[in-house]
This record gives C-alpha cells, sequence and structure tokens, in this order.
C-alpha cells in the first residue's frame, strides 16, 4: 500500500509521530463544565462551514428590485437585493435554509459558551497567574463575537435587522467629538446608506474571522503549554491533570458535541425574516428584539432615564451612557479583574487546583450581583412586551426596570455575601446545610491586659462552628 511508505516519509521529514503520540495521550478533566471551551470552538468551526457556503449566493447590495422568487406573499414587492437573496436562500437554494439556521444557532451558541465558560472561569479563580494571558484573550473573543454576531445578524436587509442598524447609528453618533465621523466611517455616508451591507460583508466573513482564528488559536497554544486546571480532589495536586485521554474517550465526546450543534440548525426555526419583510427606512418594526447577546445593552437603552449632559463644552446624548460607556466600562472591568484581585488579594502564586466558590464569598458575592445587573437589564429589552402580557403601561414597567437594576444586585450579592460566609464559619457540607447560628459574625475571644484568653461571660453567644447547639 502507498499510504504506508508515505506516511514513514512525511514523518522521516516532520517527526509528526511523535508530536501526535504526545497529543493524543494528553489527559484532560472529565468535569462537565470542561467541555465549554469545545462547544465554543466547535460552533466556530460550523460558522466557518456555513458561512462559507452562504456567501456564494448572497448579495451585499441595496439596490432595489421587485421580488418574483418563491416565496408567494411577498411577490412583486420592493426590496433589496440582499433580502431577496435570503430569500432565495431559504427557499430556492437546496439546503439553504437548514444551512442558515445552522449559522445563526451556531452563533449564537458562540457566544453563549464563551459567556457560560468566562463565567465558570470567574467563580472558580481560574484567570489568576500564570492564565491572565488566556483570561484577556477569553474576554476580546467575547466582545469580536458579540460584534461580530451583530454584523452578521444585520446582513438580510430585512425590516427587523434594519432596526437594529438605525439603532446602531444613532449610538455611533452619540459618541461626543468624534461621533459624526465614526457614524460617517462604519456607515459610509447618512442612514441609510449605499455602503453599509457592503462593509458588514467585508467586517463579518474576512476581518473579524481572521482575527478569532488568530486569538483561537493563540487560546489552544497557551491552554495546551501551561494544561488544563481541574477541581480539587484525591489524587489531584497542583503538578498533574487527572481525567481522560484525547484519544478516544475525549475526541469521542468532543464529536458528539459538534454533531449536537450542527443538529440545532435542521431541527428549530430560527430569524424568519419572510416574516418580516423588507426594510424600510419610514417605518419601525414593533416589537423588535435584538439577538439574545444584545439584550442588556438594548435593555440598559430603554430604561435608561432621558438625561443629557454638557461636558467640555460639548452635549453628551442620551444614548452614549447606556450603548458606550457602559458596554465601555464592563468590558474594562473584565480586562482589569484579574488584576484588580491580585492587588486586593496579594496573591501572586501560581494557581493550576480551582476555586470552590463557596470559599471566595467575597468574589462570588460580586459574581452574582454582576450577574443579576446584566440579567436584568437583559429581561428590561422586553419591557414592550412584558407590558402587552400584563396589560400594564410601559412606563410602569420601565420604572420597575429602573428600580430592580438598582436594588436587586445589592441584594442578591449581600445574600451570597453572607450566605457563604455563613458556610465558611460553620463549615457546613452543603450551601443548605448551614445552622442558623453560624448568620452570626464570629468575635474573637476575650483576653485579659496580658493577651490570656478569658471565659467570655454568660450569654456572650460566640458561635462554635464544631458544635451544633445554637
Amino acid at each position: 500500500m502507498i499510504t504506508r511508505p508515505l506516511a514513514r516519509w512525511f514523518d522521516d521529514r516532520l517527526r509528526a509521530s511523535s508530536f501526535a503520540h504526545h497529543a493524543l495521550n494528553k489527559v484532560f478533566p472529565d468535569d462537565w463544565s470542561f467541555m465549554l471551551g469545545e462547544i465554543a470552538l466547535y460552533s466556530f468551526v460550523i460558522l466557518v462551514l456555513t458561512g462559507t457556503f452562504l456567501t456564494f449566493f448572497f448579495t451585499p447590495s441595496s439596490k432595489e428590485i421587485v421580488y418574483q422568487g418563491s416565496y408567494a406573499p411577498l411577490r412583486g414587492t420592493r426590496m433589496s437585493e440582499a433580502y431577496a437573496s435570503v430569500l432565495k436562500i431559504s427557499f430556492d437554494v437546496r439546503g439553504g435554509l437548514v444551512f442558515r439556521q445552522m449559522h445563526h444557532w451556531a452563533a449564537n451558541l458562540f457566544v453563549a459558551a464563551i459567556v457560560i465558560h468566562l463565567v465558570r472561569i470567574f467563580f472558580t479563580g481560574a484567570f489568576r497567574r500564570p492564565r491572565e494571558l488566556n483570561w484577556l484573550i477569553g474576554v476580546t473573543l467575547l466582545a469580536l463575537g458579540i460584534f461580530n454576531g451583530f454584523t452578521g445578524y444585520s446582513l438580510p436587509d430585512d425590516l427587523l435587522s434594519g432596526t437594529g442598524l438605525r439603532i446602531a447609528y444613532s449610538i455611533a453618533l452619540s459618541i461626543p467629538v468624534v461621533g459624526t465621523w465614526t457614524a460617517f466611517l462604519i456607515f459610509g455616508g447618512e442612514f441609510p446608506s449605499q455602503d453599509i451591507l457592503r462593509r458588514l460583508l467585508i467586517t463579518h466573513i474576512m476581518i473579524v474571522p481572521a482575527l478569532l482564528v488568530a486569538l483561537i488559536s493563540a487560546h489552544l497554544a497557551i491552554l495546551w503549554r501551561q494544561k488544563h486546571t481541574q477541581f480539587r480532589g484525591r489524587g489531584r495536586t497542583e503538578t498533574n491533570v487527572v481525567g481522560s485521554k484525547l484519544w478516544p474517550t475525549y475526541a469521542a465526546k468532543s464529536l458528539g458535541l459538534f454533531f449536537g450543534i450542527a443538529a440545532v440548525g435542521g431541527l428549530l426555526q430560527i430569524n424568519p425574516i419572510w416574516l418580516y419583510g423588507p426594510f424600510n427606512p419610514s417605518t419601525v418594526t414593533s416589537p423588535a428584539q435584538p439577538d439574545w447577546y444584545l439584550g442588556w445593552v438594548e435593555g440598559a437603552l430603554r430604561i435608561f432615564p432621558p438625561w443629557e449632559f454638557r461636558s467640555f463644552g460639548h452635549a453628551v446624548p442620551n444614548p452614549f451612557y447606556p450603548a458606550v460607556l457602559l458596554p465601555g466600562v464592563t468590558f474594562l472591568i473584565l480586562y482589569a479583574w484579574p488584576f484588580l484581585e491580585r492587588w486586593a488579594t496579594g496573591d501572586r502564586a501560581e494557581h493550576h487546583l480551582l476555586d470552590r466558590a463557596r470559599d471566595h464569598p467575597a468574589r462570588t458575592a460580586i459574581g452574582a450581583g454582576a450577574f443579576t445587573f446584566y440579567v436584568v437589564l437583559h429581561f428590561a429589552a422586553s419591557n414592550d412586551l412584558l407590558a402587552k402580557t400584563f396589560l400594564v403601561s410601559v412606563s410602569a414597567v420601565t420604572w420597575a426596570f429602573r428600580i430592580l437594576v438598582v436594588t436587586l444586585p445589592v441584594l442578591v450579592g449581600a445574600i451570597t455575601y453572607a450566605w457563604l460566609s455563613a458556610v465558611h464559619r460553620s463549615e457546613a457540607e452543603g450551601v443548605l446545610r448551614v445552622p442558623l447560628a453560624a448568620f452570626v459574625p464570629v468575635e474573637p475571644p476575650p483576653t485579659d491586659d496580658e493577651g490570656e484568653h478569658v471565659e467570655p461571660p454568660p450569654g456572650h453567644g460566640l458561635y462554635d462552628p464544631r458544635s451544633t447547639a445554637p
């Protein structure tokens, strides 16, 4: 057979067999949460494959035509070539609708997997030395994933995506001093411009994917070099990894994830643009909801009070605060967090074993409060739908969210801190098995003038975690 001599020829020159043997025997932890990175990776692979297919049939043009395609309800309607091409993909190209749905679902899963992955890393302390660089790469991947999701979501030029572009144009204009130039640079003119779809396509299929490939490659290379973190347990130390080998156990799990993600596109409908109709600058669809990963920005825009300020002689428009300042501060804190925690705790040691969230009440409380803040903003993006569902005014729902977004994160953070502090003091086996007395902070035992311990007075109420009596 020719394959064996050919393999030997390549191995003689590349020495690939030793690398392959080492790679296939690499050990990965068995915990399910470590598969989140694989879900993001396979979602990206599906995005590249399906996106390549869709690019052959998509026309990034705002030129108006009269639709004469297969979808009868829109036949004879004036629309852009971009919207008509997406209808053609959906109804006339063999397998086109399945590829569109696979692509859209994979985009949502890609961002979702990164978000949940970052949440797991945050609560377990996996961002600490020596993994700060991979944390920074992960945060950048999240930002690029959200941005590229929006550019792809806007390409079909339907009424819903057009409404989103209108909002994005207003946000760009709201940036002080450079807003007008920024909007012109992105859109190529006043909204709606003729150049925006071509610019979005180039950004969506060339610029951002190239950055994503580079960052994912760097992320995997660093992970391979530093080895996986793992949860504490029997036989697990700072210098080893306990789990399954890459081949065949871990590879089989990963392959199942890949086909599971791909199957979603063929089973569940998403983004039926034929129901929204073509974009018309004089029309705004209602209710208009963005993809989930931009819900928090939409919610912030909807509930932010009608305030505007002047700074250094320039007016700062209202959309700037919820749609530019808030995302900017959010990602700035994410980038800085490993260094902020190291400064606050003074911990500069290397960590390869993960923390339990219960053992770090302050970090977990901050994370829980922040997560609550963004969840409230996400649901605030549906204030019109909630008002219609519960037959109340949109104003009342908006005010309810304004109150919740300020109070609920603080309440959740305080409760989380108090609860986990009690767990830590009582050394309880589970977070639901905390004795009530543990919620009372432990006071130091009294001492005399010479520092000797003395018996507390009767009824002093010190809590002894070894005692079951309150």
